[in-house]
């Protein structure tokens, strides 16, 4: 145990390290698609009784973002009823049925390895319950290590939730190009008339097996995830907020000392005297901000570059089908990651989100000079990366950070909840009319992503706050004036 004014950084760390195995599974889950979506692919152009167009297929890469929506939204619900904790517990075994079933859809109903309508339904919706599962976690994660965290060190333990989610699909990219090993992705021909077909020439063990085992293996984390979760506290301020006050005090002393976990507790009983408050009982401004927040997260077409990494890197002249060059990416964002976390409480969330802003826009644009000139190779790969490093070290993890903070007590639940249910609808948007938009004219893309950047800093800079060293009390108190 520390001393008496000073924080139990073990614990903390320890209980951070659990509460960010969502974050990696959100990560695992969400990305997992960049390596399959070609075998994928491969395997339902083989069906006779539907055809298999490339609006499906962005329907397919993307349909886990469905669930994603609808566990944002509900994610308020779920951390209000059953608290933080309990909600990540539930969501940790929507992962683990969402693996095994993307692995073999057609358990009980359909024969394997026969591609049918009704077989691509069911495969897509065991990837709409892994969704929910991650938008539970993408709101509840930030929020439960936000109300543990102490002030001062809040915003990179929050973070760390953006390292997870980027070691998480780190992970995955290597986990699939080991997967993949020696074998290749399918070959698909396109005829003048626009049909798609499977190349005679394919490996057909990717189209059987290698995609099957890529969804598998998150069953692994998944369960780990759950069985840790039964090691960890409730947060304090959920117990303050339904009633427990012992037991909010104990929490607090542990973290912060005994004195300072009654001058916390305090504080927290002062700012929720009441346990449910309206949406707008703040105004709506910090609703709106909130948002906002998601939205521009999502608009500047960062999932469009994860989900679809291998095959893009692959179409700008990359060797090797562009796996090699997305796991060096991963690694870059990891890298990038950790100057976030080292910088977001020394620097502030705001200048990080403008400078990664101004960074992402010159990547995107750059991207677009790049394909309107035809050129092809290291220049065009670079600046995916490079766009991708600027996401990393700030609206990545920082967005999540005032998004975990920047909501009064009262009103958190339902505010966070809307907000991630923006950023996931966005999500959705993006990721799936990225492949016919890139299909018309990857300028077009990267040149809407890069303007969408440049208004995102002015975004921030003009109507964002700053909620550096603040305690989540005092953002209940900005709020309350600025009302």
């Amino acid at each position: 145990m520390s001393k008496k004014n000073e924080f139990n950084l073990v614990y903390i760390v320890g209980v951070t390290l659990v509460a960010t195995l969502g974050g990696l599974l959100f990560g695992y889950d969400t990305a997992v698609i960049s390596g399959a979506e070609k075998g994928l692919e491969g395997f339902f152009l083989q069906a006779v009784d539907f055809d298999y167009t490339k609006v499906l297929h962005g329907i397919t890469s993307s349909s886990a973002l469905i669930g994603c929506v609808i566990g944002g939204a509900i994610s308020g619900l779920f951390a209000t009823a059953l608290g933080r904790r309990d909600s990540l517990r539930f969501a940790s075994v929507l992962f683990f049925l969402s693996a095994l079933g993307s692995w073999h859809p057609e358990f009980l109903f359909f024969d394997k390895g026969t591609p049918t309508f009704s077989l691509w339904v069911t495969f897509n919706l065991y990837r709409i319950l892994g969704g929910i599962g991650v938008g539970l976690a993408s709101a509840i994660v930030p929020m439960y290590i936000a109300e543990i965290a102490p002030s001062n060190i809040r915003g990179r333990l929050v973070s760390c939730n953006q390292f997870a989610i980027i070691f998480g699909m780190l992970v995955v990219y290597f986990v699939n190009f080991l997967i993949l090993g020696e074998h290749t992705n399918p070959v698909i021909d396109k005829s003048a008339e626009g049909v798609l077909s499977l190349n005679p020439g394919s490996d057909m063990w990717t189209l059987k097996e290698g995609w099957r085992l890529m969804f598998v293996s998150e069953a692994y984390v998944a369960a780990v995830f759950g069985i840790l979760l039964f090691f960890v506290p409730r947060t304090p301020r959920y117990l303050a907020l339904i009633g427990q006050n012992e037991k909010a005090l104990s929490i607090l002393t542990k973290v912060n000392g005994a004195t300072k976990a009654n001058e916390i507790l305090d504080d927290i009983k002062a700012t929720s005297k009441e346990k449910v408050e309206k949406l707008f009982a703040y105004g709506s401004l910090v609703v709106v901000i909130g948002i906002l927040l998601s939205v521009f997260q999502q608009a500047i077409g960062i999932n469009a570059v994860l989900y679809y990494a291998p095959r893009i890197f692959e179409s700008a002249g990359a060797e090797g089908g562009g796996m090699m060059q997305t796991v060096i990416m991963g690694v870059i964002n990891i890298i990038f990651t950790v100057v976030a976390i080292v910088t977001v409480d020394k620097f502030g969330r705001k200048p990080l989100l403008i400078i990664g802003s101004i960074g992402m826009a010159a990547g995107a644009f750059a991207v677009a000079i790049c394909d309107s000139l035809a050129l092809k190779g290291i220049m065009p790969v670079i600046s995916i990366i490079v766009y991708a490093a600027f996401f990393m070290m700030s609206w990545g993890p920082v967005c999540w950070v005032l998004i975990s903070e920047i909501f009064p007590n009262t009103i958190r639940g339902k505010a966070v909840a809307i907000a991630v249910a923006a950023q996931w609808v966005f999500n959705y948007i993006v990721s799936s009319t990225f492949p016919p938009l890139y299909d018309f004219s990857p300028m077009v893309a990267y040149g809407l992503y890069g303007i969408m950047c440049v208004l995102a800093a002015l975004f921030v800079w003009k109507v964002v706050p700053e909620t550096k060293g603040k305690t989540l009390e005092d953002m209940t108190r900005l709020w309350r004036k600025a009302k």
